[in-house]
């Protein structure tokens, strides 16, 4: 994922209506290796909010990991960018604590995104957790997530960058088969050839949640609102 000030806006292929529906179906709760419970959906243009707190819970090191700048502020225009998905050439998952915080706001914890390059079959994508979440598996969730949306929508190739030093995410994205070659001054262009979709769903954590869905041990919400959705309406 290229750093801010470098992304190009796809145009946009998003529906002028984005159904509730959409995003139920597509709501599930996982467990995590230490128990912990995490909401898991698409990420929505009311995310703004969502996204800044979220920003503003990475630790300096994080944030440098992430966006290889010194960041210290979500801009509103890079919160457009990060919010004006497609669902189809650009597309993101958000991981949510199951529980609100005290204040009854939601918690983000983690986000998976691509966005189509110009090659149609490949894209960037890039995996954020904040920091007292990492560890658990969730990073390895939402890119499986990432792998399983993308595969649906043509794209058979990852491309990203990533720092030399950040050796846990070079961890995760070798354990799916990444290749590295040096982009620069401590920076790695990693590429990942997508498996079929079959082949992804084995042995995965997220195949293992989707089996849990085909066995009606996670609920979708297709029926009715999703209640963790805060804020849908508006979207009606």
């Amino acid at each position: 994922m290229t750093e801010p000030g470098r992304e190009q806006m796809l145009p946009s292929r998003a529906p002028s209506r984005l159904s509730p529906l959409y995003v139920a179906a597509r709501t599930s709760q996982v467990t995590l290796k230490d128990g912990s419970r995490v909401l898991l959906r698409p990420a929505l243009s009311t995310d703004r909010a969502l996204l800044a707190r979220e920003f503003d819970r990475l630790s300096p090191e994080s944030r440098y990991r992430r966006f290889f700048s010194p960041l210290k502020v979500m801009t509103p225009r890079f919160l457009d960018y990060l919010t004006s998905m497609d669902y189809v050439d650009h597309f993101a998952w958000a991981a949510l604590a199951a529980v609100p915080g005290p204040d009854g706001e939601l918690q983000g914890l983690g986000v998976s995104r691509y966005i189509r390059l110009s090659d149609p079959t490949a894209a960037e994508m890039a995996v954020t957790v904040v920091d007292d979440w990492q560890g658990k598996g969730l990073g390895r969730i939402l890119l499986d997530a990432l792998v399983l949306e993308a595969l649906e929508k043509s794209i058979t190739r990852f491309e990203g960058d990533v720092l030399t030093e950040n050796g846990p995410m070079q961890e995760l994205l070798r354990r799916t088969g990444a290749t590295f070659r040096a982009e620069g001054s401590g920076v790695l262009r990693f590429s990942i050839d997508l498996p079929p979709r079959e082949e992804a769903l084995r042995g995965s954590p997220f195949g293992e949640l989707l089996r849990a869905v085909a066995k009606g041990e996670v609920a979708l919400y297709q029926a009715e609102r999703c209640p963790w959705l805060f804020g849908v309406g508006a979207l009606d």
